[in-house]
């Protein structure tokens, strides 16, 4: 194609844009608000994976040593344990260990000067890899020969399980819904070019001029507005993260979670946000013009 079809093509994309107007900007209006919507679940639903893996890294199941094992025989269960399947690291606690941790909880520690270490038992506190799997894990713990009880907060585990399968899911759904609708309103704004310049369209192709030829400036269009619109969504969405951002961290919700720096997502959401609005753009000028090539 020559270059001066190809200035003729962009001109009359730009063209159309200005043409008409209102709807330019209920398009970019309208992918601007979806991007956003998308945006702000998926950065939730990214955050509290994060949190729910921290949580992993500190979330802990405490597997007991029978009592009638040696000092000896106790220590030699870590390599075993270890072993495990989704066991991330694990700590041997004495009973000398465990009496020392117990007694530092309380100020008046003249109370357990006469308790003997032999109360406690031998213990393992063990993290996991996966808290998704802790109830398997807890099973196979308690199989071991020596091993008489493991403790785990597996409702703890089932509820940070819940709430990030909920998120994602929302997410999701939100995506598949919210890019439905950018594609019906982008293929509806270009629709309206497309019915103004119908005869043009049919005397073109009477003329011999191909359906590429005549698409093209549909296309260009929807990608402008598709552009345009994912620029000011990205900039509105890091105002909006940036703030919230500032808030959770300055209040009492700061002390128990973190929320990951905009920096570190900001050029895969710009990507992202890029990527879809082509997508809606291109996609719904295609759809747009589909009807009135078949001359």
């Amino acid at each position: 194609m020559r270059l001066n079809k190809i200035g003729y093509l962009l001109k009359e994309g730009f063209v159309s844009i200005f043409t008409h107007g209102f709807m330019s900007f209920a398009s970019v209006t309208i992918i601007m608000a979806c991007l956003i919507i998308m945006g702000s679940f998926s950065l939730l639903a990214i955050n509290i994976d994060k949190l729910i893996k921290d949580l992993e890294q500190e979330n802990e199941v405490v597997a007991f040593v029978d009592e009638t094992l040696s000092d000896e025989e106790a220590a030699a269960l870590e390599t075993q344990i270890a072993s495990v399947s989704n066991v991330s690291d694990v700590i041997f606690v004495s009973r000398e260990e465990a009496m020392e941790s117990f007694i530092a909880d309380y100020e008046n520690k003249e109370l357990f000067e006469d308790i003997d270490s032999t109360v406690f038992r031998h213990r393992y506190v063990i993290y996991l890899e996966d808290i998704s799997l802790m109830a398997q894990t807890k099973k196979d713990l308690e199989k071991f020969p020596g091993i008489a009880k493991v403790n785990a907060h597996l409702e703890i585990a089932k509820g940070f399980i819940t709430v990030r399968n909920m998120v994602s899911a929302i997410s999701l759904i939100l995506v598949v819904i919210l890019l439905t609708i950018s594609i019906f309103i982008m293929a509806n704004t270009v629709k309206l070019t497309t019915f103004g310049r119908r005869e043009e369209i049919a005397i073109m192709k009477m003329v011999g001029a191909s359906n590429a030829f005549i698409r093209c400036p549909f296309v260009v269009e929807g990608l402008i507005l598709g552009l345009v619109g994912s620029g000011l969504a990205f900039l509105i969405q890091w105002g909006i993260y940036s703030l919230i951002s500032e808030k959770v961290m300055a209040s009492i919700a700061g002390s128990f979670v973190s929320v990951i720096p905009f920096s570190v997502l900001m050029y895969p959401v710009l990507i992202v946000f890029a990527v879809i609005g082509v997508l809606v753009g291109a996609f719904g000028g295609i759809i747009a013009i589909r009807n009135f090539l078949k001359v």
